[in-house]
């Protein structure tokens, strides 16, 4: 045998017993079958031993001083580091009461003194066996659990992803959009008959390059948009898009809305108090220029890898005319939009204006809700 083979294993049996003689013979018996064997005579000497190293097996007398077998058993079996260790009783007590109170101490069989040394030897034979199948079986066991685990975690670290992928969908789709894209990945464009659609353009924003910082910029802009995300969500409108530092918002679509109008209208309003809180370098507010038109448009999703949902139509096209020729810190909108607020609002006749690839028309200025 070479230095690098491995040697066989050897059960390690512990035997407990107060006669030298009786420990000699197990030991020798033991020790010819390959077994390896530490022979104890006091039973407090047996329980630190099996404490220090726990062995495959015991072989455990009943009748001892000090400690008599019974309660060597009871305390192993107390210990979490030898609970699960079988303890054989070997005595020469054989009453069916000695029998009955071996078992009920945790011993998991019971030889009667005079042995039979091939009966010892199958009995332990047979509890090393079982006891290997236990190990193996707690050994598979806790690879189970341990799988069931890692593949719980997996699974929650996946939910997680798949609640961050939701989210970014959500912050580029509509929510009714989104899980229609989802369950079928078709192009989707749907006709609107009555929707108003809002574009604000913040005056002057791309001059103020020159005055701040690059990282300031973004941060204000950013801050500005938040507020105005905000307060869509709070009238239910849908953010479509901002393109630079123009925000553009609808209402009416994806969901239907029968009060579109007042509830663009309103988010106007709330956008000019809103925007006043913010200065420029200079300590001058922040204005909006802001236009708005009601009518049908075509909605849908364009892109096969970077989604946009968008509108399209005469009606997106006023609303950017309104933003685009208006006047800043007021709000612009068209006949159509002026027809559906009604009275309602305070809204004040601009007069005839040129709108740029279109005709002359009557536009006015909302100013806001009427008591």
């Amino acid at each position: 045998m070479t230095d690098s083979a491995v040697k066989p294993y050897q059960a390690d049996i512990l035997a407990i017993d107060d006669t030298p003689e009786n420990l000699q013979l197990l030991s020798q018996l033991l020790t010819d079958r390959q077994y390896k064997v530490r022979s104890v005579t006091k039973g407090t000497t047996a329980i630190r031993a099996a404490q220090a190293a726990p062995p495959d097996l015991i072989l455990l007398d009943i009748n001892m001083p000090e400690m008599g077998g019974y309660e060597v058993c009871e305390q192993l079996k107390t210990d979490e580091r030898t609970a699960e260790i079988p303890v054989i009783f070997i005595s020469a007590l054989g009453e069916t009461l000695d029998k009955v109170r071996a078992f009920e101490v945790g011993g998991v069989d019971f030889v009667t003194k005079p042995f039979q040394v091939e009966e010892v030897l199958a009995r332990i034979k047979t509890h090393l066996q079982i006891r290997a199948l236990q190990q193996q079986l707690q050994t598979q066991n806790e690879q189970l659990q341990q799988e069931i685990r890692d593949r719980i975690q997996c699974e929650r670290a996946l939910e997680q992803e798949r609640e961050k992928s939701e989210t970014l969908l959500l912050n580029i789709l509509p929510q009714p959009i989104a899980e229609q894209l989802k369950q079928n990945p078709q192009a989707i464009a749907y006709r609107f008959d009555a929707v108003t659609i809002l574009f604000a353009d913040i005056v002057n924003f791309t001059g103020l390059s020159a005055a701040m910082a690059p990282t300031d910029l973004v941060n204000r802009l950013n801050e500005i948009f938040s507020d105005f995300d905000q307060l869509a969500d709070q009238h239910g409108l849908e953010k479509i898009k901002t393109i630079g530092d123009a925000y553009m918002v609808v209402g009416g679509v994806p969901n239907l809305m029968t009060h579109h109008a007042a509830a663009i209208a309103n988010m106007a309003l709330d956008m000019q108090q809103a925007i006043q809180q913010y200065q420029r370098p200079d300590g001058s507010p922040f204005s909006l220029r802001i236009g708005i038109d009601t009518g049908p448009v075509v909605a849908g999703v364009i892109g096969m890898k970077k989604f946009s949902y968008d509108l399209w139509g005469d009606t997106v096209n006023l609303a950017s005319r309104m933003e685009s020729h208006g006047e800043p810190g007021r709000i612009q909108v068209t006949e159509a939009m002026y027809q559906v607020l009604g009275d309602r609002y305070r809204c004040i006749p601009r007069g005839s204006i040129a709108i740029k690839g279109l005709t002359e028309m009557c536009t006015y200025w909302l100013e806001g809700q009427n008591p």
